[in-house]
């Protein structure tokens, strides 16, 4: 059964269009998908656990993408995030949630705030901070390290994951302080969204 998005949500993953993307990248992604697949052939539990250098922004863009996309076509997934090392959500990542229709309450301060996300009325929020990749609140076996960053990729030699795939994508953070920061984050996550639109469209 589908979950009911939220509209300003559910509208702006109406406009992303994934016949858009380059051949060679659908290539990569479909790893992704094969593995979704597979799993969900087998009936186990599918778990998802994306990792970039510090947790800070695209593992939980791709995090909450996964999520929210696989809600969006009925499917079922445990989507995580961590990194090589914990630092702290960055903010312009939240105000990008914001500004594409999730709904986000902040519910710890200090250096690495937690923050609690939403796309829908009928499920828990997803729980966001900066985490290790082997940190408790993650899982610890039969799940897919899908590696957001390649200086992540390079600096984990060893995850004790179901399987291991390659995704990266372009720092965001190249933008920091620039008059164009918000649009450059805005730009990614939707880049993000799209590519997970596709993998979670491909699921039979």
């Amino acid at each position: 059964m589908k979950t009911e998005i939220y509209k300003p949500l559910k509208k702006y993953i109406s406009s992303l269009n994934e016949t858009e993307l380059a051949g060679d990248r659908i290539t990569k992604l479909l790893s992704l998908v094969e593995y979704i697949q597979l799993n969900k052939n087998e009936g186990t539990s599918l778990k998802l656990n994306f990792i970039c250098t510090h947790n800070s922004r695209r593992s939980h863009l791709c995090q909450v993408w996964a999520k929210t996309m696989a809600a969006h076509y009925g499917l079922k997934v445990k989507s995580y995030s961590g990194g090589t090392e914990a630092t702290a959500v960055y903010p312009t990542i939240i105000k990008t949630f914001q500004n594409t229709g999730f709904m986000i309450d902040k519910v710890s301060e200090g250096s690495n705030p937690t923050y609690k996300l939403n796309f829908t009325d009928d499920n828990y929020p997803m729980t966001l901070f900066s985490k290790r990749y082997n940190d408790r609140y993650n899982p610890n076996e039969a799940y897919a390290a899908v590696m957001t960053c390649n200086d992540a990729d390079a600096n984990c030699p060893i995850i004790p994951a179901a399987t291991r795939i390659s995704l990266p994508y372009v720092d965001p953070k190249v933008s920091d302080g620039t008059a164009d920061e918000l649009e450059i984050y805005s730009e990614r996550s939707r880049q993000i969204a799209t590519e997970m639109k596709y993998i979670f469209s491909q699921i039979k």
